[in-house]
């Protein structure tokens, strides 16, 4: 029989859980810009490729345009509920009637999912596409065909949104394959299938993407150069040069003391890059730069390495780039949306408005500590049968935060928003353990309780 009454409060519990995530862009009453807003949006304009930035993303920023960009965050807030309420009802955690808002309140009082849903970057995906993945492969056969497809589809989309997304749901689909080949009882072939096969599709809508932007068949550019600035960084680059010039192959040596010792300001500051031609102009000697230091340095790239991936793993303050100076975005968007720019130039952003040092004080510390529970719910699980399938998603998302660190650190270089806009579903997880840990305690006291009230009586 259909119960009109469960239906409504399923569907007011959603809207009310997206209303929640939107609160940051609601406050500021237009969707929150970054440093890397204005290179998304700019793709469909612009119609070429530029590294780090994914056409696929940008042509939803493009669509989002007329309506002064608010269908994008709504889009990203609703998946963001859709998803955790999924990986809520494979877990057997009960979503009404306020199940679901419970999780969304406290996740949005003590994480960044809020502020990543409410901003114009593609950083909401990350995480989202780590509990879709989990939801998929762990608990395909709790899901039905239909929501199966959702799954493979969104997984797809969020990879083709960001390079470094790829490689960290690259890495957990291959140690998925590996299990299933281990045994089949821990991970079904087909589950590590449908996994294999977002990744697939995530690399075809990237492709597809970039064919419509630029007219060619070619991966986001991009990569040696990142990976070149953080060895610019670590001073590799530096005793590279040193070692190698003077060598009428590369452009840098007559500037090789003058490098800034900063990724960022070399990248996209001012510096001799802008000279040299930038990424177009440089591609070739950076790449020549990167694999030779690579063949040269290979202690000195281990250690620069693990220093890396530990400084991004505890690199997760909310709020890196959310500023007033982000000259390029508010370019991009005055050139090609101009009628969004008096709702930009209203919002409490471009007005100095929005701060997060007491956000952060508590994001940080609930952070650090949700990553130190996940290994205890781990051995949880182990120990009781109880919290197997939430050992199953601390593993999960241990690994993720761990591809994460190494591949952000590593390649690029450790910042906060690489950080920040994973390690909320570590929180997520741990909440769902203490919520199992407190019904379970309620139901074995229960009867104890009801015995005493008996005896008084």
């Amino acid at each position: 029989m259909f119960d009109s009454t469960s239906t409504t409060t399923r569907i007011g519990s959603a809207i009310a859980a997206t209303l929640i995530l939107l609160v940051p862009a609601l406050w500021n009453r237009f969707p929150l810009l970054e440093y890397d807003t204005g290179g998304y949006l700019a793709r469909w304009f612009e119609g070429y490729l530029v590294p780090a930035r994914s056409t696929t993303y940008g042509l939803l920023l493009a669509a989002g345009w007329p309506l002064d960009f608010w269908p994008v965050v709504i889009l990203q807030a609703a998946v963001a509920v859709w998803v955790i309420g999924l990986v809520l009802r494979v877990h057997r955690f009960n979503l009404n009637p306020i199940g679901l808002l419970a999780i969304i309140a406290a996740l949005a009082v003590t994480t960044s999912l809020p502020w990543l849903a409410s901003i114009l970057l593609t950083d909401i995906f990350a995480g989202l596409a780590v509990l879709a993945f989990h939801a998929l492969v762990w608990h395909g056969d709790r899901i039905g065909p239909r929501e199966r497809v959702g799954l493979v589809v969104f997984i797809a989309f969020a990879v083709s949104t960001h390079s470094a997304t790829y490689a960290v749901l690259l890495a957990l689909s291959l140690a998925a394959l590996l299990l299933s080949l281990i045994n089949t009882k821990l991970i079904a072939r087909g589950a590590a299938a449908n996994a294999a096969m977002a990744m697939v599709l995530g690399a075809a809508m990237l492709l597809a993407g970039n064919f419509v932007v630029a007219k060619r068949v070619a991966w986001t550019p991009g990569g040696y150069g990142i990976a070149f600035g953080r060895m610019l960084q670590d001073g590799i680059v530096t005793r590279y040069l040193n070692d190698h010039c003077p060598d009428p192959r590369l452009r840098l040596c007559p500037y090789r003391n003058e490098l800034p010792l900063d990724a960022d300001t070399f990248l996209w500051g001012h510096s001799v890059f802008d000279q040299l031609g930038r990424f177009a102009g440089l591609d070739d000697e950076m790449r020549t730069i990167v694999l030779g230091s690579l063949r040269d340095y290979p202690a000195m790239q281990l250690k620069a390495a693990l220093v890396a991936t530990a400084k991004q793993l505890v690199s997760v303050g909310t709020g890196e780039g959310v500023v007033t100076t982000i000259w390029h975005s508010y370019g991009i968007i005055g050139r090609y949306t101009p009628s969004v720019v008096p709702a930009m130039r209203a919002a409490r952003q471009q007005h100095g408005e929005i701060g997060f040092a007491a956000i952060n004080a508590v994001h940080e510390p609930v952070a650090w500590a949700a990553m130190a529970l996940l290994p205890m719910i781990v051995l949880l699980g182990l120990w009781s049968a109880d919290f197997g399938d939430l050992a199953r998603l601390a593993a999960t998302s241990a690994l993720a935060l761990l591809a994460n660190a190494a591949v952000c650190g590593i390649i690029s270089n450790p910042h906060d928003r690489y950080g920040s806009r994973i390690v909320w579903i570590a929180a997520f997880a741990v909440a769902l353990a203490a919520w199992r840990a407190f019904a379970l305690a309620r139901e074995r006291w229960r009867p104890m309780i009801k015995r005493e009230s008996a005896s008084t009586a």
